[in-house]
């Protein structure tokens, strides 16, 4: 696949000291999983709902917030599913992490499909483009793919010569998919119409990370894992910026995700497990919430201004987030 050279240079912003971060007054809370098996990646249907997966438990499940009520869904074995996403008509759709496929679950009695995705042997993350697409990561197949959930045809791409662990992936403003390469220190952007791809570098070489995120402006977002920071690069310039987490080196950053204020959330996944916010109008950390254990992904409802989240504690979580 045709690489588009690197657009603008990426320059690297004084480093930022640790900032004190407050702990919010916020509506916090967490729900255990009688299955257990590392719930993660929750969802919220149409209905309300709260899709999860179980993903060493090889299973599908939603939490009614309503009744507080769980229900599961058997699948494929050997599927461990990684990541679920509901679409408009209530369509559950999963990517089976251990047996290369993506499957759509019509809970209303339509059935369960799987669709085989070749040479992505591992479907990680996706999301929806708003398209009729689903876009996909493999990481260990060091592949982007791209499902038409209508004719069900599945594009692929490989973003690196080298392996790269395609990880993360948003779509941003203009309808482009981004990825975060965890194996290396570069997002990439893939062009929807010709599947080339460009790659952004983050502030450093020993950069690594797993979850992106984008905003209105444009700007994207990445979190640091092995540094503990808090990232952006600018698409128009290359340029990047860092803030410092308020765990500081070791405190893992993992999730990220963005508020319908347009700040963002990460998780802290190090011996200490948080949930931080993030503003980036006043550039503090306004939030920091302990939490039952590591939050790998999670999603922000904004209907219902609640954010959610599945915790290696066998648990689901919400987080209503207050008004700045």
């Amino acid at each position: 696949m045709r690489l588009v050279m690197l657009v603008g240079a990426a320059v690297l912003m004084a480093w930022q000291p640790p900032v004190a971060a407050q702990q919010n007054n916020v509506d916090l809370k967490e729900w255990s999983v009688e299955w257990g098996g590392r719930t993660r990646d929750p969802a919220v249907a149409p209905d309300g709902k709260v899709w999860f997966v179980g993903q060493a438990g090889n299973y599908l499940a939603y939490f009614d917030p309503k009744s507080e009520q769980f229900k599961r869904y058997e699948i494929e074995e050997g599927t461990n599913p990684h990541s679920v996403n509901v679409d408009s008509n209530g369509i559950v759709w999963y990517t089976g992490n251990r047996n290369g496929r993506i499957g759509r679950l019509d809970p209303n009695g339509g059935g369960l499909k799987v669709i085989m995705t070749g040479e992505a042997k591992d479907p990680h993350t996706h999301v929806f483009d708003g398209k009729g697409n689903i876009w996909f990561t493999s990481q260990g197949s060091n592949r982007i793919g791209r499902l038409n959930m209508k004719t069900e045809k599945v594009d692929l791409i490989t973003p690196n010569a080298a392996p790269s662990n395609p990880y993360g992936i948003v779509i941003d403003k203009d309808g482009y998919p981004w990825v975060a390469l965890f194996r290396t220190n570069t997002l990439v952007r893939v062009d929807p119409n010709t599947l080339a791809v460009t790659p952004f570098k983050q502030a450093t070489e020993a950069s690594r990370s797993r979850r992106i995120e984008t905003t209105a402006d444009g700007m994207m977002w990445y979190v640091d894992e092995p540094r503990g920071y808090l990232g952006r690069i600018d698409p128009k310039t290359g340029a990047t910026k860092e803030w410092v987490t308020p765990g500081g080196a070791g405190s893992l950053p993992y999730a990220l995700t963005k508020d319908d204020q347009g700040r963002l959330w990460f998780s802290e996944t190090g011996p200490v497990k948080r949930l931080v916010g993030f503003d980036p109008k006043t550039e503090q950390m306004f939030s920091v919430n302990v939490v039952s254990g590591n939050i790998r992904h999670m999603q922000y409802h904004a209907p219902t201004r609640a954010m959610w989240f599945g915790t290696d504690a066998n648990k689901i979580g919400r987080i209503v987030v207050p008004r700045s």
